[in-house]
């Protein structure tokens, strides 16, 4: 979620639930230590429970970062075991990691020694040429042993070679049967899955066996999926936020984040999926999308995308 999941992001989904967990884009030991370490840790009190997400492979880089995030407020720290693009691959971040159990297992050592907060995995279920179920017990035994209780599994293996990021995310089959064996292999461990999930419905079946879901893109394309999510998964009994509302809550963050010197696209580029499947949806999405460049007045154009959505 590079680039997707930033604080303008997750300040507007946190209006739309406030139970979910968040997660930061992923940001790696060097932009933290080495660069502006700030703007990659800024984010709201509102956003919480928040998780920053790290991509690194030297233990005490990640020890350090840990420490950086909890002293920020962060509720977790999540270490990225399940990035495949080459760039990662080229210094030893995220999937190609688990061809290397054992120094994900000192990476995870070193973190939860540094810190008080939870330190969890994001993982695939292998890669190509270590594939097979033994060797994805493997991987979760010395990590598990390092101390990780908890592991968030997206069930499709990563092909480091040849297939590019978005086809990582579609051609490897999804195999939840994977998943389910490993939830009960190790019932001890907090199991999370991930992969294509795109329903409330779907949520609610696979909670039927593992501890928690995680939802990505769907949640980012289609953020409107997530303003039941309290209601039907955390059994709350507050009113669903309605499209509308949501953005009304979000003109006053805007209208700071302009004061301030910034853009308005940088936080509208993310509500763009709230016009879906309804007449004026269009015109909504090219009022925040490509009117929005051309603007003297960026709220007013705000408020005029705000009433295509009155009623919704």
């Amino acid at each position: 979620m590079m680039d997707w999941t930033d604080r303008h992001c997750r300040f507007f989904l946190r209006l739309l639930s406030q139970n979910a967990l968040l997660y930061t884009e992923m940001v790696t030991t060097g932009a933290l230590l080495h660069g502006d370490a700030e703007r990659f840790l800024r984010h709201d009190e509102a956003e919480y429970p928040l998780a920053l997400q790290l991509g690194g492979s030297v233990p005490a880089d990640l020890a350090a970062c840990a420490r950086l995030a909890q002293g920020a407020g962060y509720d977790e720290v999540n270490l990225n075991v399940g990035c495949p693009s080459d760039r990662v691959q080229n210094n030893m971040i995220g999937a190609c990691l688990m061809g290397h159990p054992a120094l994900v297992a000192d990476c995870v050592k070193a973190m939860i020694d540094a810190v008080d907060i939870p330190v969890t995995v994001k993982h695939r279920i292998g890669i190509n040429g270590r594939d097979s179920y033994a060797e994805l017990c493997d991987f979760v035994g010395q990590v598990r042993e390092a101390g990780c209780r908890s592991f968030t599994v997206h069930a499709r293996i990563a092909i480091l070679e040849g297939l590019s990021p978005k086809e990582n995310r579609e051609i490897p089959p999804l195999r939840y049967d994977v998943a389910a064996q490993l939830k009960q292999d190790f019932p001890d461990l907090e199991l999370i899955l991930n992969g294509g999930i795109k329903t409330l419905e779907e949520c609610k079946a696979h909670l039927q066996t593992f501890d928690g879901v995680m939802l990505g893109r769907e949640a980012y394309h289609n953020p409107y999926l997530l303003a039941e999510v309290d209601q039907q998964l955390f059994g709350s009994t507050a009113a669903v936020i309605s499209r509308s509302e949501a953005l009304a809550k979000l003109r006053p963050y805007i209208a700071a984040h302009l004061a301030s010197g910034g853009a308005m696209h940088h936080v509208t580029r993310h509500v763009l999926g709230l016009g879906q499947g309804f007449p004026g949806a269009r015109k909504f999405r090219q009022l925040l999308s490509v009117d929005i460049h051309k603007t003297q007045d960026p709220l007013g154009l705000l408020d005029q995308a705000s009433q295509l959505l009155q009623g919704r």
